[in-house]
């Protein structure tokens, strides 16, 4: 992998990262939201991730075929949770059911901040990788002087 390429990758897992965090902060916003049905209800969303693999005949043609590293990394895209609903018994509620319970997100909210610390984490990982990188290249060219 080439040192200019790393900046490619670091910058594909930036952008991961803030998706992640993105759909986190919607999650976070949305727990409380109550609902009377079952098709209105707010359902905690997820990104899904995968590694943008380099292919075969590039590393080869490219002269690094011993260079098996990715790439980076992809959305694939969204995916709402599967978990089920929180239904609270609130008879006084005014989306309360007929049986007087209301619909809560299925947003686990602990397991939503811990998501917002490690995309925030994996974040900052990637800028420090990208100012090693620079000032590694910085210091490549200084050293014809």
């Amino acid at each position: 992998m080439s040192l200019a390429s790393i900046f490619d990758v670091a910058a594909s897992g930036m952008s991961a990262q803030s998706l992640r965090l993105n759909t986190t902060a919607s999650n976070l916003a949305n727990a409380q939201s109550a609902s009377s049905s079952a098709d209105q209800v707010y359902r905690a969303r997820h990104p899904v991730f995968s590694t943008i693999q380099r292919d075969v005949f590039e590393q080869a043609f490219a002269g690094d075929a011993d260079d098996k590293a990715a790439a980076g990394v992809q959305v694939l895209g969204v995916v709402e949770s599967e978990a089920p609903l929180q239904r609270r018994y609130e008879p006084h509620h005014p989306l309360a059911d007929e049986e007087g319970y209301v619909l809560y997100p299925n947003v686990n909210v602990v397991e939503e901040m811990t998501d917002m610390m490690s995309a925030s984490r994996s974040f900052q990982m990637n800028v420090d990788v990208m100012d090693a990188a620079k000032t590694m290249m910085q210091r490549v060219l200084t050293l014809g002087q």
